[in-house]
């Protein structure tokens, strides 16, 4: 496709063209559809167990220790892997790394197929925290070779919109799954998809410098941020700075309640409500509880965005927005109180919309405060962090289980406060949003 229409132009005019290059070519979108897909793969595998636990208690004579142990597994390697795995991916490439990423929780998923004790379960829970700590780091690598600075938010929103699709998907199709043919056919098929989506990258996918289907106004389109090089900061360096703290606390404090929700919730709905794992019964309040995160998601941006619209400082605007979302989490301080199984349900999906429009606002505030060159950075520090947290709780939440005969309040009562700890904690390092300066 040539790069321009119209009448011949001169040397001058032809410098200015090349120097404001046009979108032509679209085949960068198909390589944000691969991770889109990659997004709900990973968001499949890692919250099948939360559906099939009621299952794989009964059956295999789990106590909610030996639940929390698992899960602790899975936290303990998500963190290590977030540690690392970035350096991993720079050394080796996008395509191979990723690739390898997507091998290795793939088998992991595949394996708690075969697994019939807590020791088996854990192997496989920690092999699959591992390997799935690669998606996000490969992902914005990614992106930042597929797209300008322009478009690199749109294709970040997007690629990530796959863990809410996986979260939606997963609720409806395992429980079938478990119905037709046993739980280990869940864990299989959901491992099988990661294959397929392996043979569709090396297919699709090669570094964009280098890929016969992307054209030459598309190339200089994706290459038109010459000043915009890569670039780190060590850890240590960033560690140094209010910023990265006040980020990677509200991390460690918020994230380990939407794990709580994604591991346990299935179980308290069928301890409570006596909730049976089957599309319909298990199915439809899951998925409600996950459509209404979704719907949260873009309603705390939006809450934020219109109040620094309508004259607020970044700073009120992003805070009050996270005040409103930490005050909509307290109701789930009844959940376990009510009578009504929908009642229940929809205070839990109150309180997961309330945390991802609480995480929006709280990722913007890195944008808003860490220079480009180390978002990438700090957001791994908080990632970790949130891993952390989330051994945490999964050993508090299977312990106070196990005493207390699965009464679930005071886990309820932890999430239902965590986050106004967590926005005045936040607003105690970082009263002001102002930028870290790196030298």
């Amino acid at each position: 496709m040539p790069e321009s229409i119209g009448p011949p132009v001169s040397a001058c005019s032809a410098s200015t063209v090349h120097a404001q290059p046009r979108a032509d070519g679209h085949y960068r979108w198909v390589i944000c559809a691969l991770l889109f897909f990659a997004a709900t793969i990973n968001y499949m595998d890692r919250q099948i167990i939360g559906l099939l636990k009621p299952i794989l208690a009964t059956e295999l004579h789990w106590s909610e220790g030996d639940y929390g142990q698992i899960v602790f597994c899975f936290q303990l390697a998500y963190a290590i892997g977030l540690f690392g795995i970035g350096g991993i991916i720079d050394r080796i490439g996008v395509k191979t790394g990723f690739s390898l990423a997507v091998v290795l929780w793939s088998v992991a998923a595949a394996a708690h197929g075969f697994a019939r004790s807590v020791g088996g379960f854990c192997v496989a829970r920690f092999g699959l925290g591992l390997a799935e700590a690669g998606n996000f780091p490969a992902s914005i690598k990614c992106v930042g070779d597929w797209f300008p600075k322009k478009e690199r938010a749109l294709a970040t929103g997007l690629f990530n919109s796959g863990t809410n699709v996986g979260a939606l998907v997963t609720p409806l199709l395992v429980p079938w799954l478990h119905q037709n043919w046993g739980w280990p056919m869940a864990f299989f098929v959901t491992g099988s998809l990661g294959a397929a989506w392996i043979v569709a990258w090396w297919l699709l996918y090669e570094h964009p410098q280098r890929h016969p289907r992307v054209s030459a106004g598309e190339l200089a389109w994706i290459s038109s941020d010459p000043s915009d090089p890569p670039q780190k900061s060590s850890w240590a360096k960033l560690l140094l700075h209010r910023q990265t703290w006040a980020f990677a606390l509200g991390k460690l404090l918020t994230d380990p309640f939407w794990w709580f929700y994604l591991f346990w919730i299935p179980s308290f709905l069928n301890d409570q409500f006596q909730v049976k794992v089957d599309p319909k019964e298990m199915g439809v309040p899951m998925f409600t509880i996950y459509a209404m995160a979704s719907v949260g998601s873009v309603g705390g941006g939006w809450i934020s965005s219109r109040l620094i619209r309508n004259g607020a400082t970044v700073n009120r605007g992003r805070k009050s927005a996270m005040l409103v979302c930490a005050f909509a989490v307290v109701p789930i301080i009844f959940a376990s109180r009510v009578s009504s199984l929908w009642i229940s349900v929809l205070l839990i999906g109150l309180a997961a919309a309330a945390h991802q429009g609480f995480s929006a606002n709280l990722f913007t505030v890195v944008s808003d405060t860490v220079p480009r060159k180390a978002v990438g950075s700090v957001v791994g520090i908080g990632g970790m962090a949130g891993a952390i947290g989330g051994m945490v709780i999964a050993k508090i939440v299977g312990h106070v289980l196990q005493v207390t005969g699965k009464n679930y309040l005071l886990p309820f009562l932890m999430a239902g406060f965590a986050y106004l700890v967590a926005l005045a904690v936040i607003h105690f390092i970082l009263p002001r949003l102002q930028p870290m300066e790196i030298e």
